[in-house]
Protein backbone atom coordinates (compact mmCIF):
# COMPACT_ATOMS: atom_id res chain seq x y z
CA UNK A 1 0.00 0.00 0.00
CA UNK A 2 1.76 3.58 -0.84
CA UNK A 3 2.16 5.66 2.03
CA UNK A 4 0.48 9.42 1.80
CA UNK A 5 1.69 12.39 2.23
CA UNK A 6 1.58 14.74 5.02
CA UNK A 7 -0.57 17.72 4.28
CA UNK A 8 -2.13 20.54 5.83
CA UNK A 9 -5.81 21.73 5.37
CA UNK A 10 -7.50 24.93 6.07
CA UNK A 11 -10.14 26.79 4.43
CA UNK A 12 -11.22 30.05 4.18
CA UNK A 13 -14.34 32.24 2.86
CA UNK A 14 -14.92 35.31 1.35
CA UNK A 15 -18.60 36.42 0.30
CA UNK A 16 -20.13 33.80 -1.67
CA UNK A 17 -16.81 32.14 -2.53
CA UNK A 18 -15.37 29.19 -0.43
CA UNK A 19 -11.68 27.61 -0.89
CA UNK A 20 -10.26 24.57 1.35
CA UNK A 21 -6.46 23.70 0.43
CA UNK A 22 -4.19 20.74 1.02
CA UNK A 23 -0.47 22.29 1.40
CA UNK A 24 2.10 19.89 1.11
CA UNK A 25 5.76 20.33 1.58
CA UNK A 26 8.36 20.96 -1.42
CA UNK A 27 8.82 21.49 -4.82
CA UNK A 28 5.28 21.37 -6.96
CA UNK A 29 2.31 23.68 -8.47
CA UNK A 30 -0.52 25.07 -7.18
CA UNK A 31 -3.79 23.82 -8.78
CA UNK A 32 -7.00 24.94 -8.39
CA UNK A 33 -10.18 22.85 -9.55
CA UNK A 34 -7.65 20.77 -11.05
CA UNK A 35 -6.62 23.42 -13.52
CA UNK A 36 -2.86 25.43 -12.50
CA UNK A 37 -3.56 28.46 -10.53
CA UNK A 38 -1.74 30.79 -13.19
CA UNK A 39 -4.53 29.46 -15.39
CA UNK A 40 -7.41 29.55 -13.13
CA UNK A 41 -6.80 33.38 -12.03
CA UNK A 42 -5.03 34.64 -15.61
CA UNK A 43 -3.48 37.99 -14.70
CA UNK A 44 -1.22 40.15 -12.57
CA UNK A 45 -3.77 41.14 -10.46
CA UNK A 46 -5.42 37.78 -9.33
CA UNK A 47 -1.83 36.60 -8.94
CA UNK A 48 -0.98 39.20 -6.54
CA UNK A 49 -4.24 38.58 -4.12
CA UNK A 50 -3.17 34.38 -3.58
CA UNK A 51 0.73 34.80 -3.59
CA UNK A 52 0.26 37.12 -0.45
CA UNK A 53 0.54 34.91 2.25
CA UNK A 54 3.77 33.17 0.44
CA UNK A 55 5.69 36.84 0.06
CA UNK A 56 4.80 37.83 3.37
CA UNK A 57 5.81 34.36 4.58
CA UNK A 58 9.10 34.35 2.77
CA UNK A 59 8.21 30.67 1.37
CA UNK A 60 7.63 30.88 -1.95
CA UNK A 61 8.80 27.31 -3.77
CA UNK A 62 8.86 25.67 -0.50
CA UNK A 63 5.35 24.64 -1.14
CA UNK A 64 2.51 23.48 -3.02
CA UNK A 65 -1.05 22.37 -2.93
CA UNK A 66 -4.26 21.97 -4.54
CA UNK A 67 -7.48 24.22 -4.02
CA UNK A 68 -11.02 23.17 -4.49
CA UNK A 69 -12.96 26.54 -4.86
CA UNK A 70 -16.92 26.45 -4.86
CA UNK A 71 -19.24 29.58 -5.22
CA UNK A 72 -18.42 33.74 -5.85
CA UNK A 73 -16.92 35.33 -8.40
CA UNK A 74 -13.07 34.83 -9.25
CA UNK A 75 -11.97 37.76 -6.89
CA UNK A 76 -13.95 36.47 -4.05
CA UNK A 77 -12.40 33.11 -4.77
CA UNK A 78 -8.55 34.57 -5.13
CA UNK A 79 -9.22 36.38 -1.82
CA UNK A 80 -10.54 33.14 0.13
CA UNK A 81 -7.69 31.38 -1.50
CA UNK A 82 -5.78 33.64 -0.14
CA UNK A 83 -6.95 33.08 3.36
CA UNK A 84 -6.82 29.46 3.13
CA UNK A 85 -3.14 29.31 2.33
CA UNK A 86 -2.68 32.01 5.40
CA UNK A 87 -4.19 30.24 7.52
CA UNK A 88 -2.58 26.14 5.91
CA UNK A 89 0.99 28.18 6.63
CA UNK A 90 -0.15 29.23 10.33
CA UNK A 91 -0.79 25.50 11.25
CA UNK A 92 2.43 24.18 9.60
CA UNK A 93 4.21 26.43 12.04
CA UNK A 94 2.46 29.36 14.11
CA UNK A 95 5.75 30.22 16.05
CA UNK A 96 7.21 31.23 12.78
CA UNK A 97 4.38 32.35 10.27
CA UNK A 98 1.29 33.36 12.53
CA UNK A 99 3.10 36.91 13.70
CA UNK A 100 4.07 37.40 9.94
CA UNK A 101 0.47 36.38 8.62
CA UNK A 102 -1.16 38.91 11.61
CA UNK A 103 1.01 41.81 10.58
CA UNK A 104 0.50 41.36 7.11
CA UNK A 105 -3.17 41.27 8.00
CA UNK A 106 -3.89 38.15 5.99
CA UNK A 107 -5.89 36.11 9.21
CA UNK A 108 -8.86 38.58 9.08
CA UNK A 109 -11.92 37.78 7.41
CA UNK A 110 -13.23 40.35 5.50
CA UNK A 111 -17.13 39.39 6.51
CA UNK A 112 -18.57 42.26 4.15
CA UNK A 113 -21.40 40.23 2.24
CA UNK A 114 -24.00 41.19 -0.24
CA UNK A 115 -26.97 42.71 1.17
CA UNK A 116 -30.16 41.08 0.93
CA UNK A 117 -33.29 42.13 -1.80
CA UNK A 118 -36.45 43.47 0.64
CA UNK A 119 -39.95 42.50 -0.41
CA UNK A 120 -41.96 45.42 -1.35
CA UNK A 121 -39.22 47.63 -2.74
CA UNK A 122 -37.82 48.33 -6.54
CA UNK A 123 -35.52 45.23 -7.02
CA UNK A 124 -32.61 46.30 -5.11
CA UNK A 125 -31.59 46.33 -1.62
CA UNK A 126 -32.57 49.62 -0.51
CA UNK A 127 -34.38 51.40 -3.13
CA UNK A 128 -37.93 52.54 -2.18
CA UNK A 129 -40.62 53.78 -4.59
CA UNK A 130 -41.22 57.55 -4.83
CA UNK A 131 -43.47 58.85 -2.99
CA UNK A 132 -46.25 61.42 -4.15
CA UNK A 133 -45.53 64.99 -4.17
CA UNK A 134 -49.47 66.10 -4.05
Amino acid sequence: MARQKKYIWAKGKRKEARATVRLFEGKGAFTVNGQLIEKYFPGEAFSAIYRQPLVAGKCEGKFWGRFVVKGGGKKGQAEAVRLALARALVKYNPEVYRPLMREAGLLTVDARVRERRKAGQMGRARKKKQSPKR
